[in-house]
């Protein structure tokens, strides 16, 4: 049997990153350089997967130190983007790991976490309909999925045999980045489909919103503290710490100086008041809803239905395969607060999707552990 040649890990400039995300249909947005410049907390660099001299693979890193020592935790939000299909057929994962590992000792990490962008399960718009239907079922994790991948079932028994530590079960958002998400597919869809999609009720509000007059349009960097004002407010009524304006105006910087497309500014006016601003980022064919805001007043307008149409417009009339909505919780029970946002974007007839899940490596277990239990007090 003949053996896959060995893989070397070392840092790529952001011009060779780009260029290597720019071969696939889409990386995440974390995975951009700019992420990097954006996260000033973390120190980032950009590796890359070399066979020889040629470049297979890319990451973005994380660095996050411990408190006190000058040991860090290395972090790759949903990535790295390497091939996932080969390695789960091959059932050589290690190729691509081992010297990833290696890589991030050798730069002082104790420990190594990775959010690989595979998808394990996917349920459809009925199946959700129904589980929300039934008092039975409090749970996503407990509704029998759609479609279950055999590369996520694959790639998870190859991360348990090298080491890796699987996320954990939460019924709420937990840190780092969401292992369920909602997403709309939009390949090969006209805007009509998309449309004829919607339930009742977001066909309804997106009438109401245009004939309430509610204009939608693009913000410019100078918009940002007009967005920012609104989702302060926003922060307030559902009870979340706001970022400062200072992370979007940098965010806004990074990613735009990067690709043009890569974040935009929407916003919503009625009668010439802002009742709604959302910002979406884009990386080749996925588009991303990223930070939502809207008043308390003027709320019957449906401002907030009308500003997501017009994101979901863009992204088909850009090519874009995949509009996705982010994260949505575990949890399917009335009782939870969570419930209302599955149900708004449940109405726009997508699919709730499941992901591998942030795994992590111990690189030093002394230092892991203890690190771990830290994060633990915090929260």
């Amino acid at each position: 049997m003949t053996r896959s040649p060995a893989l070397a890990v070392r840092e790529i400039t952001s011009e060779q990153h780009l260029a290597a995300i720019a071969e696939r249909p889409s990386v995440s947005f974390l995975q951009t350089p700019a992420w990097g410049v954006v996260k000033r907390d973390w120190r980032s660099r950009s590796v890359g997967w070399f066979d020889g001299d040629k470049l297979v693979g890319a990451a973005l890193v994380l660095y996050r130190k411990a408190p006190r020592i000058r040991r860090y935790l290395a972090y790759v939000p949903e990535g790295p983007s390497i091939d996932w299909d080969g390695a789960a057929a091959a059932g050589d994962l290690h190729r691509w790991l081992a010297p990833l590992a290696e890589h991030v000792k050798s730069q002082g990490a104790f420990g190594l976490r990775m959010g690989p962008p595979v998808v394990t399960r996917r349920w459809d718009n009925a199946t959700l309909k129904n589980a929300l239907a039934d008092p039975a079922v409090t749970r996503l994790r407990d509704v029998p999925a759609d479609e279950t991948t055999a590369i996520g079932t694959a790639l998870a028994e190859q991360l348990t045999a090298l080491g890796w530590r699987p996320p954990a079960d939460t019924d709420g958002f937990a840190a780092g980045q969401p292992r369920h998400v909602f997403q709309l597919p939009l390949e090969g869809r006209d805007a009509d489909d998309v449309l004829k999609g919607f339930n009742q009720l977001w066909r309804r509000n997106i009438k109401k919103a245009d004939k309430a007059g509610v204009v939608v349009s693009l913000g410019t960097a100078a918009d940002l503290p007009d967005f920012h004002r609104v989702y302060a407010e926003t922060a307030q009524r559902d009870g979340f710490t706001p970022r400062p304006l200072a992370y979007f105006e940098g965010m806004w910087a990074a990613m735009t100086a990067e690709a043009p497309e890569r974040l935009r500014l929407y916003l919503a006016h009625h009668e010439g008041d802002l009742v709604a601003a959302t910002t979406m980022t884009r990386v080749g064919t996925h588009a991303w809803y990223s930070y939502g805001a809207s008043t308390t007043a003027k709320r019957d307008v449906r401002g907030s239905n009308a500003i997501q149409w017009r994101m979901m417009q863009d992204a088909l009339s850009e090519g874009c395969s995949v509009y996705d909505l982010r994260g949505i919780t575990d949890t399917l029970s009335e009782d939870d607060p969570h419930a209302g946002l599955i149900r708004f974007k449940l109405g726009t007839g997508g699919q709730a999707v499941e992901y591998l899940g942030e795994w992590d490596l111990p690189i030093s277990r002394v230092l892991y552990s203890a690190f771990d239990l830290y994060m633990k007090r915090r929260s």
